[in-house]
């Protein structure tokens, strides 16, 4: 039985927020999928029609935008994820492509700025919880179940978003079961060893393969609630230079599905474990735990399905290490939830 409660005796608004959030999120993510069916199947006629695809969204949208590229890729989309802000200042052309614009309000700044300047396309959907919003009102959108999420930091949205993702990637032909049964029987594994291993750390790496997507979700909450410098890198980028970061003071959070690229996760534990940095694997490949490092199981699955699964332990042991670090944990000092600004 999976439970989000705070572990904080005395919780204040922002992270009793953010556990509210957590509590009802698998099961409007569920009502999410069943509820667009009609949106998934034009989004999906499209992509049937041009098989290029530009994933637009900003923040904890864009992050999920990353998640999801990988599977429309193994479906033959040519998928790209830009942020909505680079694609206003350095546009990619967009007449030959199928847009998703994903914005949980609809109401940024950058989302009304984009239809200002697109003008009328007809293969422009949006992603949102605001079924009223001014991103549902300009395009055709599939519309997430609950309204928009009152917590700071992403968490019902992000597994909301990638609900509506598996529904058109069902449209397309893929096989929603393992992604359904994530929703359906979610799993949260014991993660205090991993709260222990990385109290002292000063700064986190949160990395991946297939799973790059989550690792910069869970960066961005770690930044966003624990104010905790955080990085997400892709595992060869990793690879290429920053590992001269770790150490003892480094904490490293990976995230692993039934991948091809598994094995190169594992590798990357075993060299993180030996750097002497606190290791930590988000596990639903289904195999063997890494020597010295924490091991997060949940049962294997691949893709959208593995990203279902391992996305809230990640976003509970982000809350809880910020809850850790920060008072009132989820009240921001400088930021908004919509950013009207740019």
């Amino acid at each position: 039985m999976m439970t989000t409660r705070p572990t904080n005796p005395n919780p204040g608004p922002g992270l009793l927020a953010l556990h509210a959030e957590m509590a009802r999120q698998h099961a409007d993510a569920r009502q999410s999928y069943d509820g667009n069916g009609a949106v998934a199947v034009k989004v999906a006629g499209a992509l049937r029609s041009n098989t290029s695809l530009v994933l637009l969204g900003m923040g904890a949208s864009h992050a999920v935008n990353r998640m999801v590229e990988p599977a429309y890729r193994a479906l033959g989309i040519q998928a790209i994820s830009l942020p909505l802000s680079e694609q206003l200042y350095a546009p990619l052309e967009l007449s030959r492509s199928v847009v998703i614009v994903t914005s949980q309000s609809g109401e940024s700044v950058e989302v009304v700025r984009l239809f200002e300047a697109l003008g009328k396309h007809d293969n422009v959907f949006g992603l949102t919880l605001e079924g009223g919003s001014s991103l549902a009102r300009s395009c055709p959108s599939l519309v997430g179940t609950g309204g928009t999420e009152r917590a700071f930091a992403a968490t019902r949205s992000l597994l909301i978003s990638l609900a509506l993702h598996q529904r058109v990637l069902a449209e397309l032909g893929d096989d929603p079961a393992a992604a359904l049964n994530a929703l359906d029987r979610p799993e949260m594994p014991d993660l205090a060893p991993a709260l222990a291993a990385l109290k002292g750390v000063n700064a986190l790496v949160f990395s991946g393969r297939e799973m790059r997507g989550l690792a910069e979700a869970a960066a961005l909450g770690a930044m966003e609630l624990g104010r905790l410098p955080a990085q997400a890198l892709e595992g060869g980028q990793f690879r290429h230079g920053p590992l001269e970061i770790l150490g003892a003071s480094v904490g490293v959070v990976l995230a692993k599905a039934a991948e091809a690229t598994g094995d190169l996760v594992d590798g990357l534990a075993k060299l993180c474990v030996a750097a002497g940095s606190p290791t930590v694997v988000l596990d639903a490949s289904g195999g063997q735990p890494v020597r010295g490092s924490i091991h997060l199981p949940v049962a294997k699955a691949a893709g959208v399905a593995a990203a279902l699964a391992l996305l809230p332990p990640a976003q509970k042991l982000v809350i809880d290490l910020a809850d850790a670090r920060v008072p009132n944990v989820g009240t921001p000092v400088r930021s908004g939830k919509i950013t009207r600004e740019e």
